[in-house]
């Protein structure tokens, strides 16, 4: 990054449309990281893993926490994937989240530098949250407030999410780009993580037909090593393990050229997650740190 804060967002950011294949990982701020710890992983994703991005998930509601990962991200030269968290209690606890993060986004003079978006999520539709029309306004709200520093905004969902609704169609027509959650385990037609690409194209030419032409990533994306609570089967073939997380990142590895040639510009995937010590089963680090499996997806090809 340069040593001063730019003037201007011209020719600032490479455009969505030259980006395509891996991004980088999701990554769970509910424990409140320190500034210490975001700069030391936020280090680890951009030179051992050529990350370009961080999406964030969940959230930490301590003051002043984003301008923690404005920092952290200016320091490691990482964009960021900003969260409006709904989180899974029911409570209205999203809409002081939306504000201040607006209000961070407006006023930190490294924010719109590093903010490459910013979702609503996660999976507002298939939670239930909000009627899609109001969640289609709420997108709309944000972006009209962020048009003066330039950050684009979306939605963080499953493409069943969408089509339970009817297609949702007033979301998918307000948001700037497309987050997709692609979770194929969950398929009742799921068996391995190597055979998951038919589950994986099902849901990508659904948002293809639907989205427009919009930019898309997979944002929340992966296969579990472990179940958990919450995270369970629905076909008796479907198989967690360690090997099984391996070959679906494998799996999307060796189809770069299809995402490459998608609409759009291409269609970019993050890792979820960072480590299991943020949610069980699905890091690419164990819960001591460990690298469960060699990690080095393309970031082009």
């Amino acid at each position: 990054m340069p040593s001063d804060v730019p003037e201007s967002l011209d020719n600032w950011w490479c455009p969505m449309d030259t980006e395509y294949a891996f991004m980088g990982f999701s990554y769970e701020v509910t424990t409140c990281q320190s500034p210490n710890q975001l700069n030391s992983d936020f280090a680890d994703i951009k030179k051992n893993f050529n990350g370009r991005y961080v999406r964030l998930y969940g959230a930490c509601d301590n003051p002043g926490f984003y301008d923690d990962v404005v920092d952290a991200a200016w320091n490691n030269g990482l964009g960021v994937q900003a969260l409006i968290w709904f989180g899974f209690d029911g409570s209205d606890k999203w809409q002081t989240r939306r504000d201040s993060l607006l209000h961070t986004l407006t006023t930190n003079p490294k924010a719109k530098f590093i903010t490459r978006g910013v979702q609503f999520g996660s999976e507002p539709l298939f939670d239930n949250v909000l009627p899609h029309s109001e969640l289609a306004s709420q997108v709309k709200s944000a972006k009209a407030q962020l048009a003066g520093v330039r950050i684009p905004v979306t939605v963080s969902e499953l493409a069943y999410g969408y089509q339970e609704r009817g297609g949702a169609q007033d979301v998918l027509n307000a948001i700037d780009y497309i987050n997709v959650h692609m979770l194929p385990f969950f398929s009742p037609l799921a068996t391995e993580g190597a055979l998951a690409w038919p589950l994986v194209e099902i849901d990508m030419q659904w948002f293809i037909k639907h989205g427009g032409g919009k930019k898309m990533y997979l944002d929340e994306n992966g296969w579990p090593s472990v179940t958990s609570q919450g995270v369970q089967a629905n076909s008796l073939a479907a198989v967690a393990s360690v090997n099984n997380e391996q070959q679906y990142y494998e799996l999307l590895d060796k189809h770069c050229s299809d995402f490459k040639n998608a609409p759009g510009g291409g269609i970019g995937w993050f890792a979820h997650i960072y480590s299991d010590s943020q949610e069980p089963g699905y890091g690419i680090y164990d819960t001591n740190g460990v690298k469960k499996f060699n990690f080095k997806p393309r970031t082009s090809c």
